[in-house]
């Protein structure tokens, strides 16, 4: 594969409405929960309100106002299982509308590192982790989703107890690839073109063949330019069940931590080469030292992408 270590935009629809939390509505009879006493929960995935699927924020609020506080069944994912509730919305006294008391996310968008491309078949993988939802943690569910391309404008240096971010921007007119899965083991799909990805293609690692000692990552820290920085692998957990966590990284090179001060935000993805070969990506920062943190094995990440695949 090729690897790349350039940051991209990144924009994720997803599947059903993720519901983040609760309220009270105001009615003219007092403050009612619908949400609450329905049984929706946090973390719940609508999918479903009558026979409509419902995909968006605009979806739902439509359908609310449609049925005027008719009662209605909800089909929501929960915990992987699919669960059926009955709920009516209330008609708001602030507003005159409609509602549920429910707040729901139907996307996200941010920075993030693409790992690797296939030279062959276009397919790339990216993050080394999956995206989830700020409010719940829960891995996002893919609707479908694109990447952008992007700008690194600036950063926030990372300390001890505060990580780091890379500050960025991205052309949403613009297209590098669709999104075709989210894992806890990183993003994948297809690029538009091979010819994005700057490089040659290397030879991807055998668990086998990593070992403790200097390696070397890409990281776009600066416009849209990749450089190698080094760093060590301190240890190496060939039995994690821990997602993206199978090595345990520390930088070494001193560019990168008087610019960054190591691992920041939106570094995730960076691929990490041994040997000549591609053995994985950055994808987690230690909070209480930046200049360190995790990375997943490349035959993780390429397995996760293998069965998105199928």
């Amino acid at each position: 594969v090729i690897p790349v270590g350039r940051a991209v935009g990144i924009k994720l629809f997803s599947d059903g409405v993720v519901v983040v939390g609760t309220s009270e509505v105001a009615t003219d009879t007092g403050n009612v929960n619908p949400a609450k006493d329905c049984g929706l929960k946090e973390g719940d995935i609508i999918t479903h309100i009558n026979a409509t699927e419902v995909d968006s924020i605009e979806e739902v609020s439509a359908l609310l106002q449609e049925l005027e506080g008719q009662t209605m069944s909800i089909r929501a994912i929960r915990d992987d299982k699919q669960v059926q509730l009955t709920a009516q919305a209330v008609l708001c006294s602030s507003d005159s509308t409609y509602k549920l008391g429910a707040w729901i996310r139907d996307s996200m968008a941010g920075i993030g590192t693409v790992t690797y491309v296939d030279p062959d078949s276009g397919a790339f993988g990216a993050l080394g982790h999956g995206i989830n939802d700020v409010d719940t943690a829960l891995l996002m569910p893919l609707e479908e989703g694109t990447i952008l391309p992007a700008t690194v404008v600036g950063v926030n240096k990372g300390q001890a107890g505060t990580p780091g971010q890379l500050k960025g921007s991205f052309d949403s007119s613009g297209f590098l690839g669709s999104l075709q899965a989210n894992t806890s083991s990183g993003i994948f799909g297809q690029m538009e073109s091979v010819n994005w990805a700057d490089g040659q293609a290397v030879e991807v690692a055998q668990s086998s063949q990593v070992h403790t000692g200097k390696a070397t990552i890409l990281s776009n820290i600066s416009g849209d330019q990749v450089e190698e920085y080094e760093i060590e692998i301190v240890k190496i957990f060939p039995d994690s069940q821990q997602d993206g966590r199978d090595y345990l990284i520390t930088v070494t090179d001193q560019r990168l931590l008087e610019t960054t001060g190591g691992i920041v935000q939106g570094m995730s993805g960076s691929p990490i080469l041994q040997d000549g070969r591609f053995i994985g990506a950055v994808t987690h920062v230690l909070i209480n030292d930046p200049s360190c943190g995790y990375g997943i094995s490349a035959q993780r990440m390429l397995s996760a992408a293998d069965k998105a695949a199928q």
